[in-house]
């Protein structure tokens, strides 16, 4: 009964210093402090995770959703992605089973037989001696166990699942910039294919034009400086449809290999003229301090600070003794000759304390390089976050000027229609000649594709801003660095201690 209270009294001094943990560090950062953005519209609406994590379905474009939905499935960056996320797990279980015991199963076994030379005199043969043949057996278990006694392994641990969870915010910032890739190219697509359209449309005026000029000037009544004049305007549109043209089909194509397919499965489907999207996504109501639970590299950067400040706390854990306990037992038998076996069984108890006295240096050199990298990742966290607050800030100001720059061109399309509608009455009673109608249609055609361009980029800013606030994925589910019950969190009241 003593015995047993004793080791009860031990264990539970054990615990006492373990839950201290004298090694911690704190992983708190001190950011900066933002409650508005400068360049935000006034237009914003409040969301719901839901409308950031599906935000292309504010589009109502049922391809695009389709696109999208096989992204998300066949990406290759992302199913790379997902292998990681796997690996990172098993390597949590790696540095979790230093925290328990070891076990291990032995055996030996063999034959033994000693034979003794005697040299006798010379001329003469020497004397052997031989001793009965000796089978010999073992066996038994044998465990080990290393106390944690100030949290070493534990932080090692906490590191492991801090990385493994950050592997996962890198999975999550796989898939936001996927999917702003996809509605990307896809609207950009849309845009250039309705270009298209037009340009084939303003080759066709010019050549009308260039037609009428011809039998102008069989008649006198144009120049062969007109004629010329009207080539060459002629030659410089059509130039720009193969640009166009190549455009479009990198863009299909890119579009392909972000769905996991080869380009002729989506090619001639992607190839037909798109209108661009007529509803847009409206824009989230977020705060700067919105985006530490929304955006994953922000959370990725976060989690850096977590393993690094573990790690400086289990490289000064080695500054402290080490207690390990140790115990085997098993049975051992030996047969001699033709005698029966003889057998035994033996157990060991045994435990061991160490404590560093001497290492030139090598423990505090260790604790000043992982203090370095705390103090790397802490840097690096707070660049993350002003990063991400200029990400949105250009965003706005793109999708503010963006938006202007629509108007002042719907304004300029709504004049020239109102031009060519115009010219072609004057036409239709004479008072206006064909070139000039012709000239009225090759305006509007004109300001249309300038039109296109700017919807294109609306639309396109639309996608930044989502992307910049985060959105593409579900944050309903905490990962396992929030939600273990072995590895404790690192108390907030914790501070960083120099060596």
């Amino acid at each position: 009964m003593n015995k047993f209270i004793s080791i009860l009294f031990a264990l539970l001094t054990i615990t006492i210093l373990n839950a201290c943990m004298p090694t911690r560090v704190s992983d708190q950062v001190k950011l900066a402090d933002m409650n508005s953005w400068h360049h935000a519209p006034t237009d914003l609406i409040n969301v719901t995770p839901t409308d950031l994590k599906s935000w292309w379905k504010g589009f109502q474009d049922p391809l695009l959703n389709e696109l999208i939905t096989k992204a998300v499935n066949a990406n290759h960056d992302l199913k790379i992605a997902k292998a990681r996320v796997r690996e990172a797990e098993t390597i949590i279980t790696i540095a979790e089973s230093a925290l328990y015991p070891s076990i291990d199963l032995y055996s030996s076994g063999g034959r033994e037989k000693k034979i003794d030379r005697i040299i006798g005199v010379p001329g003469k043969q020497g004397i052997e001696l031989k001793t009965p043949t000796a089978d010999t057996i073992s066996g038994g278990l044998a465990a080990r166990w290393e106390i944690d006694l100030f949290g070493g392994r534990h932080l090692e641990a906490e590191a492991a699942i801090a990385q493994s969870a950050g592997i996962e915010e890198a999975l999550r910032a796989v898939q936001v910039g996927l999917l702003a890739q996809v509605a990307t190219n896809y609207l950009e697509l849309q845009g250039l294919q309705k270009r298209i359209s037009l340009q084939q449309e303003n080759i066709a005026v010019q050549k009308e034009k260039l037609r009428a000029l011809q039998l102008f000037a069989k008649n006198g009544l144009a120049t062969e400086a007109d004629v010329s004049n009207q080539k060459t305007l002629v030659g410089t549109t059509e130039s720009a449809l193969p640009l166009l043209t190549s455009s479009a089909k990198t863009l299909t194509h890119r579009i392909c290999v972000l769905l996991g397919e080869t380009p002729d499965k989506l090619e001639t489907r992607l190839s037909q003229v798109i209108s661009l999207p007529v509803m847009l996504p409206e824009i989230p109501k977020l705060l700067p301090t919105d985006l530490l639970s929304q955006r994953p590299d922000l959370r990725l950067a976060k989690t850096e600070v977590t393993a690094a400040a573990a790690n400086l706390g289990a490289a000064r854990a080695d500054l402290f003794p080490k207690l390990v306990l140790s115990a085997s037992g098993g049975f051992g038998a030996l047969a001699v000759g033709g005698f029966s076996s003889l057998a035994e069984s033996v157990y060991t108890l045994g435990s061991g304390l160490t404590m560093p006295l001497f290492n030139a240096g090598r423990i505090r050199a260790h604790i000043a390089a992982v203090d370095a990298r705390l103090d790397q990742a802490a840097l690096n966290y707070e660049k993350t976050f002003l990063l991400a607050l200029e990400d949105v800030e250009n965003a706005f100001v793109a999708h503010t000027s963006s938006k202007e720059r629509k108007k002042q061109l719907s304004d300029a399309e709504k004049s020239a229609q109102k031009a060519y509608q115009a010219t072609d009455a004057l036409y239709q009673r004479g008072v206006k000649d064909y070139l000039s109608l012709l000239d009225a249609r090759r305006n509007t055609l004109t300001v249309g594709d300038e039109q296109i361009k700017a919807e294109t980029a609306m639309c396109v800013s639309i996608v930044s801003l989502y992307r910049a606030f985060g959105g593409g994925w579900g944050s309903g589910t905490a990962s396992r660095a929030e939600n273990n019950g072995i590895v404790r969190k690192i108390p907030p009241s914790s501070t960083k201690t120099k060596l």
